[in-house]
C-alpha cells in the first residue's frame, strides 16, 4: 500500500479553467513563461499546495491539496484575474472583453488510486492532445518542471501525499482507457466528486454537491478548440 499523509476534509482538488471563444490563452512561448511567473507570484501570496499542473493552448489544469477552506478560491481567483489583466496589456486588448470563460471548474478527488488517475490525466494532457510524442517533453507542466524546471518553479510544487510510483513517467505515457477518460471528463463537466461510488455519495452530500451525481446523459460538446477537452 502507498504511504499516505493526512489530507484535509476536502481531500485533493482538480481545477480547470478555459479561455472564452476567440483568442487562446497562450499564443507563443512568452505567454507560457508569463503564466509561470504569475503562478509563482500567486503561490507567494496564497501558498496552496500544488501537486500537478499543465498549461495548454486554451486552458489549464491543476491538482491541488488545500489545507483549509477558501485556499483554492483565493489562489485561483488571484491567478486568473492577474493573468487576464497582464495578458490584455501584453496583447494590447485592454477593454475588449473577458479572457476566461468564467470561474474555474473544480471537483474533489478521493485519497487513493483515484488521485493517481487524475494526476496522470493532467500530466499527460499534451500527449493526449498529440502535441508531443512523450508526456515529459511538454515544457509547460509539472512533469517537466519537477525534472528540469527552474528552482523557483520547482519550489511551488509540493511533495505528493502518496508515494509516487517509481515508473511514474511510464505510467503517465501509458494510454488511458476510454472508461477512465469518460469518468474524469464527466466529473469535470459536472463538478462531480471523483472516486468510488460510496465515497462520491458521501462527499457530495457533505459538500452540497448531490445534484452533480444525477444522471443527465453525456454532456454536449461546446469546445471551440480540438484539444480543449484534454
Amino acid at each position: 500500500m502507498p504511504r499516505r499523509a493526512r489530507a484535509t476534509p476536502g481531500g485533493y482538488v482538480y481545477v480547470l479553467n478555459r479561455s472564452v471563444a476567440g483568442p487562446p490563452l497562450f499564443r507563443k512561448e512568452a505567454d507560457f513563461e508569463a503564466f509561470e511567473r504569475i503562478m509563482i507570484e500567486a503561490h507567494g501570496l496564497h501558498p496552496l499546495r500544488i501537486l500537478g499542473w499543465c498549461a495548454m493552448r486554451t486552458h489549464w489544469h491543476f491538482v491541488v491539496w488545500p489545507r483549509e477552506e477558501g485556499e483554492v478560491t483565493a489562489f485561483f481567483r488571484w491567478l486568473a484575474h492577474t493573468h487576464a489583466m497582464r495578458w490584455h496589456v501584453a496583447h494590447n486588448t485592454v477593454g475588449r472583453g473577458h479572457l476566461y470563460q468564467g470561474r474555474f471548474k473544480s471537483f474533489p478527488v478521493q485519497e487513493d488510486d483515484h488521485f493517481f488517475t487524475v494526476c496522470r490525466y493532467v500530466e499527460r494532457n499534451a500527449l493526449t492532445a498529440q502535441v508531443v510524442r512523450r508526456a515529459e517533453d511538454w515544457r509547460w507542466g509539472s512533469l517537466w518542471a519537477r525534472r528540469q524546471g527552474s528552482e523557483a518553479l520547482k519550489a511551488i510544487l509540493s511533495d505528493w501525499p502518496l508515494e509516487r510510483p517509481r515508473d511514474w513517467v511510464a505510467l503517465v505515457n501509458r494510454v488511458m482507457s476510454e472508461k477512465e477518460l469518460e469518468k474524469v471528463r464527466r466529473c469535470m463537466a459536472r463538478n462531480r466528486p471523483y472516486g468510488a461510488e460510496g465515497w462520491q455519495t458521501d462527499v457530495a452530500k457533505r459538500l452540497g454537491l448531490s445534484h452533480t451525481l444525477r444522471n443527465e446523459g453525456r454532456p454536449k460538446a461546446t469546445r471551440s478548440d480540438p484539444n480543449e477537452n484534454n
